[in-house]
């Protein structure tokens, strides 16, 4: 059974003495409705390293999502530090922070988000060429990425032709198409059934394994958070390792 205790989920470290591709110092994240102010996080600490998953494990309206998004520099924080790559992004300007997420980070969410009028290959040249390389190189990642996620034969289809695994493999491949050092998958596998959500995480296992990958992902599945190497929730806005 898994329990939780109070230790900061900065405890759990790899054998490797790689340093941590993202660390969360004190951070603070609260939101106003009216005249109430809703502490979401509140001095939250999490460090991820190079090639290990995470399982972010709570119930909805913990700050999940919230938790993902100043990771992923989708919001700032109101107190506290997001290092990416042990660089304080908060000293960063706009243009600066928008690099980080095109380059270091990839985002996976519940619902795929594709481009319905692109094809399946389309839809992972087009964040690459956008970083700047050419559509052939873009091409053949584009084509190995999808090849390797077992979509070789559905290149050219559009999302509407694909099944919801097919299009949450797509969205994986598109995420992870330049190369990023840390992925945030909210939910992923939500809107599948458990056959499909299972070729889903076992596409994404595989991807983390090849690639060395940091990877966070934001699931009610607790099958799927008991395969990865670590277990976090968030209790009174803190992250709160899992055994």
């Amino acid at each position: 059974m898994i329990s939780a205790e109070r230790r900061p989920a900065t405890a759990v470290e790899p054998d490797t003495q790689a340093l941590p591709i993202l660390f969360l110092h004190g951070i603070d994240r609260h939101y106003r409705q009216g005249d109430v102010t809703l502490e979401i996080l509140r001095g939250a600490e999490l460090a991820i390293w190079p090639g290990q998953s995470v399982a972010l494990v709570a119930p909805s309206g913990a700050g999940k999502s919230t938790l993902l998004h100043v990771a992923g520099l989708l919001e700032q924080p109101d107190a506290g530090e997001v290092y990416i790559d042990q660089i304080a992004t908060s000293v960063l300007s706009d243009a600066e922070r928008t690099r980080i997420r095109r380059i270091e980070i990839g985002f996976v969410y519940q619902f795929h988000h594709l481009l319905m009028e692109f094809s399946a290959i389309e839809n992972v040249i087009i964040p690459q060429m956008i970083r700047g390389l050419s559509r052939q190189e873009a091409t053949q990642r584009a084509t190995d990425l999808l090849g390797y996620l077992g979509l070789k034969d559905r290149l050219s289809h559009r999302p509407a032709q694909l099944s919801g695994g097919e299009q949450q493999r797509v969205a994986i491949a598109r995420a992870v198409a330049n190369a990023p050092r840390l992925l945030l998958a909210d939910e992923p596998t939500g809107n599948l059934d458990p056959r499909t959500s299972e070729h889903v995480f076992s596409a994404l296992t595989q991807l983390v394994q090849a690639s060395g990958l940091a990877v966070v992902v934001a699931t009610h599945n607790m099958d799927i958070a008991a395969r990865m190497d670590r277990r976090v929730t968030l209790k009174d806005g803190l992250v709160v390792e899992l055994d």
